[in-house]
C-alpha cells in the first residue's frame, strides 16, 4: 500500500494546482478586461469534484453530508410497515419526535417531494430534486377507489393532520417516509450550515470581511445630500428584481416558496465596486448623480441584507420572532449604530482609545495607534456580527460594523489601516469563494443544459438587468447611467444563491438558472455602464470620462494604494461637496469656480508621494 506521505502529497498537489489555476484566472481576466468572477467560476467548475476532480470531495463536502444517509436502507418501506429499525441516520431522526407515524396511517402514502426542503443530499456538493414516487399499501387500491374519492380522502387526511406535518411553503408531508427523509435533509443542512466544509468556511469568511470593508465606504454626508431620491432608486432596485425573479421562477415551474423567493432575493443585491471605480476614473464622483449612484448602491445592499435575513428565517416552521420581530429589531439596531458611527465613535476613539496608546519608536512600519485601531475594528466586527447573528444573519452586523468607522479622522485612514493588514487575505478568501464555494455547488450537467441556458438568459435580461436599468426613471437625464450602475453583481448575490441551494430552499435546476442570470449582469454591466457614463459626461461637460474597464485583477480590497496620513490631512471632501452643490443631477452649481481632479491625475502630478487616497473609495479632491 502507498505510504501516507505519498498519498497526502498528491492531495496537496491537487489543491496547490487548483489555487494556482484560480490565481491565473484572476490575472487573465485583467488582461481580457472582464470580471475575474467569470473565469474563477469556470476554473472551479472545471477542476472541482464535478469536473476533472482535481480537488477531492473530501475537502468540498461537509462531514455530515458524507456520513449521514437520508435515503435510508433499500427496504425502508418494509421496515416502516413492520416497525423495524430504520438505520442509524433515519432512526435518529425518528427519535427526535419530528414525525409521527400515526399522522400518516391512512392505508396509503405518497412521497411527492412538495415540502419546503424538496431536495436530496448530493455528496459531491449541492442538492438535487427528490424524484416523486407513490407508495400504495393495497395493490388493489386503484381498482377499488375512483380518482375523485382518492383525492377527497387525501385532502381530508391532509386537513386533519396539517398541524403535524405542514411546512411554511404550503407543501405537505404525505407519508411518514417522506417526513423522515425531508426532516433528515433539513437536519443535515442545518449541521452543514454550522460546520461547513473547508472551502465553504473560507469563502463565507471572505464575504463577511468584504461586507465589513464595504460598510466603511458609506458616506453619511453624501447620504444627506441625495438621500430621498437615492433611497427611492434603491427600493425599486431591490423590489423589482425580487418580484420579477420570483415570477419568472414560478413561470419556469417552480413554487413561489421557497424557490421563487430565494431566486428573487439572490438577484436583488447591487455591487458598488465597479461603479465606484468608473465614476472615479471619470472624475464625476462628486457630482450629484455620482453621489446618488453610490448612496443608492449602499442602501440597496442594506435592503438586500434585510431580505437575506427574512429569507433564511423562513427555513422551517413559521417563527414570528425570526420572520417579523428580528428584522424590526435589526433595523432599529442599525439606526442606533449609525448614530454611534457619526456622533460617538469618532470622539470616543480619538480621545479615549487612540490618544492613550503608548507611542512606538520613530520609524516603525505601523504605529501603535493604528494597531490599536485595527484591534478595535476586529472587536467591534465580532460584537456586531454576533448581535445580528441572533437576529438572522451575521453579515448584517459586518456591514454595520464597517459603517462605524466611516466618519473617523483623517478621512479614510481607518480603511487604509484595515486594507493594509487584510487585503491579501481577503483577496484570496474571495477568490476561494468563487472558485470553491460557488463553483463546487454548481451542478455541471444542469448548468450546461440548454434548458438552464435559455431560462437563465431570460431571467438575466429581464429580472437581473432590466429591473435595475429601469429603477431610476425619475432621475432626469442621468436615469440610464444610474440604472446601469445598479446592474453590477458580485459576492453577495452569489452567496445568497449558494446558501439557498445548500439550505434546500432552491433546487439544482433553479440554482443553475440564477447563476446564468448573475453571469449576464457580471459580464455586461461594466461595459455598458462605462459607455453610457462617458457619453453622459461628454454631453454635460463633466469630468474627463472613464478609461478603464471597472475591473481589477484582485478584489476591491486590493484596489487600494498605500496612503500616508499626512497626505490625507487638510482634505475636506465632505465640506467641498457641500460648497459645490449641484442644482440638477449631473450639473454643477453656476460659476464653476471649483474643478474636480481625480486621484489618478493628482498622483501623476506628484509621483514622489505614495498616494493620498485609497483607490477603493475613488474619492475626488475638490480644489480651487
Amino acid at each position: 500500500s502507498a505510504m501516507g506521505g505519498a498519498s497526502s502529497f498528491l492531495a496537496m498537489l491537487g489543491i496547490a494546482g487548483f489555487l494556482g489555476a484560480a490565481w491565473t484566472a484572476s490575472k487573465v481576466s485583467r488582461l481580457l478586461g472582464i470580471s475575474s468572477i467569470v473565469l474563477e467560476i469556470v476554473v472551479g467548475v472545471a477542476l472541482g469534484p464535478r469536473g476533472f476532480g482535481v480537488v477531492s470531495p473530501v475537502y468540498t463536502v461537509c462531514e455530515t453530508k458524507r456520513w449521514d444517509d437520508c435515503g435510508g436502507p433499500e427496504d425502508l418501506d418494509d421496515r416502516i410497515a413492520n416497525g423495524l429499525p430504520l438505520g442509524a441516520t433515519l432512526g435518529r431522526i425518528a427519535s427526535m419526535d419530528l414525525c409521527h407515524a400515526a399522522d400518516y396511517d391512512h392505508g396509503h402514502g405518497h412521497v411527492n417531494g412538495h415540502g419546503l426542503f424538496n431536495v436530496t443530499v448530493d455528496y459531491v456538493g449541492g442538492a438535487t430534486p427528490v424524484v416523486s414516487e407513490e407508495l400504495h399499501g393495497d395493490t388493489d387500491h386503484s381498482a377499488d377507489h375512483s380518482a375523485d374519492d382518492h383525492s377527497a380522502d387525501h385532502s381530508a387526511d391532509t386537513a386533519d393532520h396539517s398541524g403535524g406535518h405542514r411546512r411554511l411553503s404550503g407543501g405537505h408531508y404525505s407519508s411518514y417516509k417522506e417526513c423522515l427523509i425531508k426532516e433528515c435533509e433539513h437536519e443535515v443542512d442545518n449541521q452543514c450550515g454550522s460546520f461547513p466544509d473547508f472551502f465553504t468556511l473560507i469563502g463565507h469568511a471572505g464575504v463577511g470581511l468584504m461586507i465589513f470593508e464595504s460598510g466603511m465606504h458609506f458616506d453619511f454626508e453624501k447620504a444627506k445630500i441625495v438621500g430621498p431620491p437615492a433611497c427611492c432608486v434603491a427600493v425599486l432596485g431591490t423590489i423589482l428584481p425580487l418580484i420579477f425573479g420570483t415570477l419568472l421562477t414560478m413561470a419556469f415551474g417552480r413554487p413561489f416558496m421557497p424557490d421563487g423567493i430565494s431566486a428573487g432575493t439572490a438577484l436583488a443585491p447591487t455591487s458598488v465596486g465597479i461603479a465606484l471605480r468608473l465614476l472615479g476614473e471619470a472624475g464625476v464622483l462628486q457630482e450629484n448623480f455620482g453621489q446618488a449612484i453610490i448612496t443608492a448602491a449602499f442602501v440597496d445592499d442594506i435592503l438586500s441584507l434585510v431580505l437575506f435575513n427574512v429569507l433564511f428565517s423562513l427555513g422551517g416552521e413559521f417563527d414570528a420572532f425570526k420572520t417579523i420581530y428580528a428584522p424590526i429589531i435589526g433595523i432599529a439596531f442599525m439606526g442606533f449604530a449609525c448614530v454611534l458611527a457619526v456622533k460617538f465613535w469618532p470622539f470616543f476613539l480619538k480621545n479615549y482609545i487612540l490618544a492613550k496608546v503608548p507611542k512606538k519608536a520613530e520609524g516603525a512600519k505601523i504605529s501603535a495607534a493604528d494597531e490599536a485601531l485595527f484591534l478595535f475594528m476586529f472587536a467591534l466586527l465580532f460584537v456586531y456580527a454576533t448581535i445580528t447573528h441572533f437576529l438572522g444573519t451575521h453579515l448584517w452586523g459586518c456591514f454595520i460594523a464597517g459603517m462605524s468607522f466611516a466618519c473617523l479622522d483623517p478621512p479614510h485612514h481607518a480603511h487604509h489601516v484595515w486594507v493594509k493588514q487584510t487585503k491579501r487575505l481577503t483577496s484570496w478568501m474571495i477568490r476561494i469563494f468563487f472558485t470553491g464555494t460557488v463553483a463546487f455547488s454548481i451542478p455541471l450537467q444542469q448548468l450546461l443544459s440548454f434548458d438552464a441556458f435559455w431560462k437563465g438568459s431570460i431571467m438575466g435580461v429581464v429580472a437581473c438587468i432590466g429591473t435595475k436599468v429601469f429603477c431610476a426613471p425619475f432621475m432626469g437625464k442621468a436615469r440610464w447611467v444610474i440604472g446601469w450602475a445598479m446592474v453590477g453583481r458580485a459576492e453577495f448575490a452569489y452567496l445568497i444563491a449558494q446558501m439557498a441551494l445548500s439550505g434546500g430552499m432552491m433546487d439544482a435546476g433553479t440554482f443553475s438558472v440564477v447563476i446564468w442570470a448573475l453571469l449576464y449582469a457580471t459580464v455586461f454591466a461594466p461595459f455598458v455602464f462605462r459607455l453610457l457614463l462617458n457619453r453622459y459626461v461628454a454631453s454635460e461637460g463633466l469630468g474627463q470620462g472613464a478609461t478603464g474597464t471597472g475591473f481589477e485583477s484582485e478584489s476591491s480590497s486590493e484596489m487600494s494604494e498605500s496612503v500616508k496620513n499626512n497626505d490625507l490631512e487638510g482634505i475636506d471632501i465632505a465640506g467641498a461637496i457641500k460648497k459645490n452643490k449641484p442644482t440638477e443631477y449631473g450639473q454643477s452649481s453656476p460659476g464653476g469656480e471649483m474643478k474636480a481632479v481625480d486621484a489618478k491625475a493628482v498622483r501623476m502630478e506628484d509621483k514622489g508621494k505614495g498616494g493620498f487616497l485609497c483607490c477603493l473609495f475613488f474619492k475626488k479632491v475638490v480644489v480651487h
